[in-house]
């Protein structure tokens, strides 16, 4: 089979695509016919290599993906051949402190395929029949292997960690993004007020059109003096920041007292400057959040599966041009998610 991967870590130029082995399907995994995927910023951060990240060599990338059962192991029971399934990678053990107690995203040997263990962006991959979940007939491929990531990390972001309310409100960075993007279309479904950021004003427009009620190009004001602004020196009872330390100490001043900073991410940096004095004056709360539970995945994507929530598509590519579909989203080109379909598909 074909597939996207690297040799070792560094720039667009270690990416390839070419001839792998075909997977071996063991007996609780599902093996899956690739039909499309799509790239998240975590893909560019396993390219460029983590402290963390141990990976053999070639390394197949890809957290997002989406396709029909080809195959199945022995001991699987939810899937048949003929399925159509998307793929939700948050790995757990199923044995650990945190799992029994029924929050494996807490797991201690929690991973993410296409992170820590091989991807997808493949024509075949094998997949844990525990990280698949069923796609309705008549969801288009695109929307299929590109939402699961993006919108189960933002629903429990927002209703989980920050209980997000209807009376309340809410600014989300960077809304032109995959998470963001999910975001303010979860903030409006809950019905909260939502302010959002971006650098262009096409990307203003439409996060008007998922949900925003105010927005500010952060490349012309400061957001935080904006939303002092706008909210009569008050501020926003929760902010998403998954920028970092760019937008950190902002994204703090931006809160009205007994606020929830949640995070879910660092592209900019990992070790901002903070300002302690005004977190326990403000008695403000900072929220880690990583992907989602099973029944949280269910949840988000059977309100993507209706049609309730869209994922943006900016451009589909073929998996042989994944070079470029990591440059759209380093260069910040475009509003949503870019999908990568194998050529053979294409």
């Amino acid at each position: 089979m074909d597939a996207v991967t690297f040799t070792g870590h560094g720039g667009r130029d270690v990416i390839e695509y070419g001839e792998r082995p075909e997977p071996t399907v063991g007996d609780d995994e599902v093996l899956v016919d690739v039909k499309a995927g799509a790239l998240n910023h975590l893909d560019v951060w396993t390219r460029g290599g983590l402290p963390t990240l141990d990976l053999d060599m070639p390394h197949i990338p890809g957290s997002d993906g989406a396709g029909v059962v080809e195959a199945v192991g022995d001991a699987v029971t939810r899937f048949d051949i003929g399925d159509r399934v998307a793929v939700s990678a948050g790995v757990s053990c199923g044995r650990c402190e945190f799992c029994r107690d029924g929050d494996p995203t807490l797991c201690v040997n929690y991973h993410v395929i296409g992170e820590h263990v091989p991807g997808v962006h493949a024509e075949r991959a094998a997949v844990p029949e525990d990280n698949l979940i069923p796609v309705p007939d008549g969801v288009d491929w695109t929307v299929a292997g590109s939402a699961c990531l993006v919108f189960q990390t933002a629903w429990r972001m927002l209703v989980d960690r920050a209980d997000l309310r209807p009376t309340e409100s809410i600014l989300v960075l960077g809304a032109s993004g995959g998470v963001g993007h999910a975001a303010v279309q979860i903030a409006d479904y809950v019905g909260a007020e939502v302010f959002a950021t971006g650098s262009t004003e096409a990307k203003l427009e439409a996060a008007r059109e998922y949900g925003a009620d105010h927005v500010c190009n952060y490349e012309e004001e400061n957001f935080a003096e904006w939303i002092r602004a706008e909210t009569g020196k008050r501020g926003v009872d929760v902010v998403v920041d998954h920028v970092g330390a760019a937008t950190w100490r902002d994204s703090i001043k931006s809160l009205a007292k007994g606020g929830r900073l949640v995070t879910c991410g660092g592209t900019t940096g990992p070790n901002p400057e903070t300002d302690i004095p005004r977190i326990f004056w403000n008695q403000l709360s900072i929220v880690g959040s990583t992907m989602a539970t099973p029944g949280q995945v269910d949840d988000v994507m059977d309100l993507v599966w209706d049609g309730t929530f869209e994922p943006a598509i900016r451009e589909v590519l073929p998996m042989s041009e994944s070079a470029r579909a990591h440059e759209l989203l380093e260069e910040r080109e475009g509003f949503g998610k870019v999908v990568v379909v194998p050529d053979s598909e294409y």
